[in-house]
């Protein structure tokens, strides 16, 4: 068993002046405390809890007497983290600063100073006593409670000035049970698909990431183009219309419904999946060489790592063992032969230099990555359980080969009105399952 846990923000209704003005002077009073740490860990060098509070416990206790003792405890809390952050970054050479900076501000709560009143209110100790906040739920919020997840003891407020509101951060926990796999699922996330090697068939979905991220680009870079013109470089009107493009919105989209159906796969077959290890800030290592200011953009915006950490995530909440392998030549080596694979032209097929059988960038590089992790038993055929449907055609890339994938195009996976719907029908097509198509229609 794993425990598992899930941050939900839920926003409170609106609040009266006088309580939103208590909540006010609480976060002012909350944030000198944590600067006031901050700044004598750095000088004390102190790195420890313990330490922190008890050289300072009696000091804030002084300062702020009205305040519940608590917030003295989740303060030094909430600076111990921001000094480790800091001396991490020290290290990495990223930051040439004295102190760390306490910019964005959200109250630590304990067991102690907040409880909830039901399912719909919370209760929050502050300077003026304890006040009732009433909560705007949302459907992530009943999603983890239908589904017997937990609340933990600490929650998280912040201000939301504009709609004169706060923010609960709550954190929900589960203890959620793994299983040993029966096979492997191998994941290829690329810049405009992403390639799922399931029984020796590989499907290839595409994300569309691409075009939205170019249609994206020439919007903002004419947004930009016409508002510095008017208005000069970064005003407020500029700033504002950026803001309301929701090109990050449309990407978290994609990557939740693929990561959706990867893992209702494998939780229904019992698979694990196994995906590259792309290390660190993996865009930074592939625009080494690349000059082209909008080919540099469209990899970073790519977003490799986060559809992969998408996945990872769904999977962890579902009990899904993760693995990962070395992704360095995956698509140019046979599979078979251990041989390269030559593509002419920047093409998506290539020969294996050995055989001369042709192969699919991403059909390679799901085997590969799949053998590197599971591993074979030393022999050139493939000898995976179950096993790997292997070229039953007299001639390459014919009906029943291995070597090319099967395309998957976004409008049969991701409908924007009924994903639901569709990602069903999708998993029950990709598990061998009869299943009518129309289901999936808008």
């Amino acid at each position: 068993m794993v425990e598992v846990a899930r941050t939900v923000v839920v926003r409170s209704q609106f609040l009266p002046r006088k309580v939103f003005r208590v909540f006010c002077e609480l976060i002012a009073m909350y944030r000198n405390m944590v600067e006031q740490l901050v700044v004598h860990a750095i000088e004390e060098d102190v790195r420890s809890f313990v330490r922190l509070k008890a050289s300072r416990y009696s000091y804030l206790r002084e300062l702020y007497p009205n305040l519940p003792s608590h917030y003295a405890y989740t303060a030094c809390q909430d600076a111990i983290i921001r000094v480790k952050s800091f001396h991490k970054l020290k290290r990495m050479g990223r930051t040439n600063r004295r102190y760390p900076s306490v910019n964005k501000i959200s109250v630590w709560l304990d067991d102690q100073l907040w409880r909830m009143d039901g399912l719909t209110s919370i209760w929050i100790a502050t300077h003026r006593g304890w006040i009732r906040v009433e909560l705007e739920l949302n459907k992530l919020y009943w999603k983890y409670i239908n589904r017997g997840w937990k609340l933990a003891s600490e929650v998280k407020i912040r201000l939301d000035r504009k709609s004169r509101r706060i923010e609960v951060i709550l954190v929900f926990k589960k203890d959620v049970g793994t299983y040993k796999p029966r096979g492997y699922i191998a994941v290829d996330v690329n810049e405009n698909s992403v390639a799922v090697l399931v029984d020796g068939i590989v499907y290839l979905f595409e994300t569309g990431l691409k075009d939205i991220t170019l249609g994206y680009y020439y919007r903002r870079k004419s947004v930009q183009e016409k508002y510095d013109r008017i208005y000069g470089p970064g005003s407020r009107i500029e700033r504002k219309i950026m803001g309301k493009l929701g090109e990050r919105g449309k990407k978290k989209d994609i990557r939740f419904k693929i990561a959706n159906i990867i893992v209702g796969i494998a939780r229904g077959k019992q698979y694990a999946i196994i995906m590259e290890d792309l290390g660190r800030e993996p865009a930074k290592r592939m625009l080494k060489h690349i000059e082209d200011p909008q080919l540099r953009h469209r990899i970073y915006q790519s977003s490799l790592k986060g559809t992969q950490k998408t996945i990872a995530f769904k999977a962890e909440e579902n009990g899904v063992p993760t693995l990962y392998g070395n992704p360095r030549g995956t698509s140019s080596e046979c599979p078979v032969h251990r041989a390269r694979i030559t593509y002419e032209n920047g093409g998506r097929i290539g020969v294996c230099n050995v055989g001369g059988e042709k192969w699919h960038r991403e059909v390679a590089g799901t085997l590969n990555l799949l053998l590197r992790v599971v591993g074979g038993d030393g022999s050139s055929a493939l000898s995976l359980q179950p096993p790997l449907h292997v070229d039953g055609s007299p001639m390459p890339l014919g009906s029943t080969t291995t070597h090319e994938p099967m395309w998957i195009a976004r409008e049969t996976w991701a409908r924007w009105k009924s994903p639901g719907g569709c990602t069903k029908t999708l998993q029950n097509t990709l598990q061998g399952q009869t299943v009518d198509m129309d289901s999936c229609e808008k």
